[in-house]
């Protein structure tokens, strides 16, 4: 591969970590190597001039750059060990060994032991990890071992060998670090209560272990024993900075096809990744150009099959984005949460890079990390195109009175301020927001449509069911209910709202998705609030000027535009206000913020 030929390919490299592949012409593996930002490390092979011979001519030969992205440095280490003892590349010689990174393992038998291992045996086992560093492994059984006092002996702890009395207690339980299950000093399920809560530890599940580990130290601190405390402390903190496992190098997840779908105007891509054993071993994508009459889920289903079929994958589950038929007997999962869902997030990152590399820099309108949030707002609301335009509606009263509406618009994530719009409220009396919802989607679609401009792919409504069926009755009438997707965002706990659906879908506090959401919300109650607070100003010094009996608009207006403020004029003379408005108008302005005294309080102050 050529330098001008990497420059081109440079701008769609993600900036994240990952595992990347330089691959000859003939498909075979050249070298692996792991990366935290794979866009510089890639640049590095083109603009050092100082690079090892071996490496130059590893990259002459080169014909194609390969990268999966991850989510740590962490798996990237993990992965790119793995398919360096899959793909034996001839570039990776120093690193082309049998290392295996440990694992944690709960051997199945009765009592079972917690042990550190490199030969892991999914048979034998259940399996924790892997872990890149031995050191933290060891600090991990250690701190069990303190927390859950477990046996280190092989003896056979059989009910019949326990009963017959063939075991003797051993120093372990002496100093403490066994309760003696060989003598039957400790009960079957008390041990295996200690050893589901070291599952939910091993797994991540530390809130509850946290929790105690607090309680525990700010009760020996106020019993003076700060040693003691201190070392609770230091067990708390490794808890803080504990991983549980890797996604690239999963002990559970075995032999799945995972798989992310996207598709535009022209064309459809999918892309896949093969788990084997566990481990992700191999990625792929495909593309097909896009037939409009094809639904989504026929489609994906055939790239499957091809995908499948080409990688001659025999995996008995694939994990995908929605719910599809499929010919062969394997298992559809489409997860919502947990390590599977994870996975499918992974893969729809990877697919994103892969699409952006082959958009024309002309096109290329997206940033990486907006295309990705875009991609997951796809994901997240099963949106047949990327949502690039994003309208979201808000009503704004004060108690009943100056009903007003305002529409925000967003092109490919950001507000674009020029396409934002306020509305009057014409046809509704009161404060009635469900009627004026209807009555601002309707005119905003119903003009869109008359002047051909193009629709949204997703409507947003700042409110609950009620606005949203609302919204929905405009779009039915101007059929326009089944070309653009619409929702509605509650406020109290953050409930997303389809039509036709009764339950709320709620996505993760994190989620880029609700972020975007919220964003877009947020701007569209400012704007609609600012609108609001201008009429209701306006509302105000109408009343106080046109009140005053001969006074129209447009002597309220000039004043106004002389003096700035209804303060000021309260304060002019008669003579300054004539050579605004006049003599006569000018006497009236004068004498309604300077009323004369009535006669009848003259005479009582005389009387007085």
């Amino acid at each position: 591969m050529t330098p001008e030929v990497f420059q081109m390919l440079a701008p769609t490299l993600p900036e994240e970590a990952g595992v990347y592949r330089f691959v000859a012409a003939d498909q075979t593996v050249l070298y692996v190597g792991k990366a935290k930002n794979l866009r510089k490390r890639l640049a590095s092979y083109f603009t050092k001039s100082d690079l090892p011979p071996r490496t130059q001519v590893m990259v002459r030969r080169a014909a194609s750059i390969e990268y999966t992205v991850v989510t740590s440095e962490q798996d990237a280490l993990l992965l790119e060990n793995e398919l360096i003892k899959r793909y034996q590349p001839r570039y990776n010689v120093n690193l082309r060994d049998d290392k295996t990174y440990p694992w944690i393992a709960i051997l199945n038998e009765p009592f079972p032991r917690v042990i550190l291992t490199r030969r892991p045996d999914r048979r034998r086992m259940s399996l924790f990890g892997p872990y890149t560093s031995v050191h933290t492994v060891r600090e991990i059984l250690d701190f069990i071992r303190k927390m859950y006092p477990l046996r280190t002996c092989s003896l056979a702890l059989t009910e019949k060998n326990i009963a017959s009395g063939r075991f003797r207690v051993c120093l372990e339980y002496h100093i403490g670090n066994c309760k003696g299950p060989c003598e039957g000093r400790q009960s079957a399920e008390d041990y295996q209560e200690n050893i589901r809560q070291i599952r939910k530890i091993l797994r991540g599940d530390i809130g509850e272990v946290q929790q105690a580990l607090h309680q525990r130290m700010m009760r020996l601190a106020a019993e003076y024993r700060f040693e003691e405390a201190e070392q609770v402390k230091r067990q708390l903190q490794h808890l803080e900075h504990y991983q549980s496992h890797s996604l690239v190098v999963h002990p559970s997840i075995n032999d799945v096809d995972v798989f992310a779908y996207f598709q535009n105007q022209q064309h459809v891509f999918l892309h896949g990744m093969h788990l084997i054993n566990g481990v992700a071993v191999q990625s792929h994508t495909l593309q097909a150009s896009r037939r409009m009459e094809e639904p989504p889920e026929e489609v994906m289903a055939f790239l499957i099959h091809e995908w499948r079929r080409k990688l001659n994958s025999q995996a008995k589950e694939i994990i995908v984005p929605f719910a599809i038929s499929f010919a062969e007997e394997v298992t559809v999962t489409v997860p919502q949460r947990g390590d599977k869902k994870k996975l499918l997030d992974l893969a729809t990152r990877n697919l994103h890079y892969y699409v952006l590399a082959r958009q024309r820099p002309s096109n290329r309108t997206t940033s990486a990390s907006t295309s990705t949030v875009l991609l997951q707002l796809q994901q997240d609301f099963g949106l047949s195109e990327l949502p690039t335009h994003i309208e979201c509606f808000d009503n704004s009263n004060f108690q009943g009175s100056e009903p007003v509406a305002a529409l925000v618009v967003f092109r490919n994530a950001k507000p674009s301020k020029k396409d934002y719009r306020h509305y009057n409220i014409r046809t509704v009396r009161g404060p009635d927001d469900f009627a004026s919802m209807a009555e601002i989607v309707y005119r905003r679609y119903r003009r869109l449509l008359e002047e051909h401009q193009p629709l949204p792919q997703l409507i947003i409504i700042d409110g609950g069911k009620g606005q949203l069926s609302a919204a929905l009755s405009s779009l039915q009438k101007l059929n326009l209910n089944t070309r653009i997707k619409v929702c509605a965002i509650a406020k109290r706990l953050e409930e997303i709202y389809f039509p036709e659906d009764p339950l709320p879908l709620y996505l993760d506090k994190k989620s880029p998705s609700l972020r975007l959401i919220q964003q877009i919300r947020n701007e569209a109650h400012r704007f609609a609030l600012s609108h609001h607070r201008n009429r209701r100003s306006r509302a105000v010094v109408k009343t106080e000027l046109t009140d005053i009996a001969g006074i129209g608009p447009k002597t309220a207006e000039a004043l106004l535009r002389h003096f700035r403020s209804v303060a000021a004029i309260r304060q002019a003379d008669e003579n300054t206000l004539a050579q605004i408005v006049g003599s006569h108008r000018a006497k009236r302005v004068y004498a309604y913020f300077h009323p004369e005294p009535s006669n009848s309080s003259n005479a009582e102050e005389h009387s007085t």
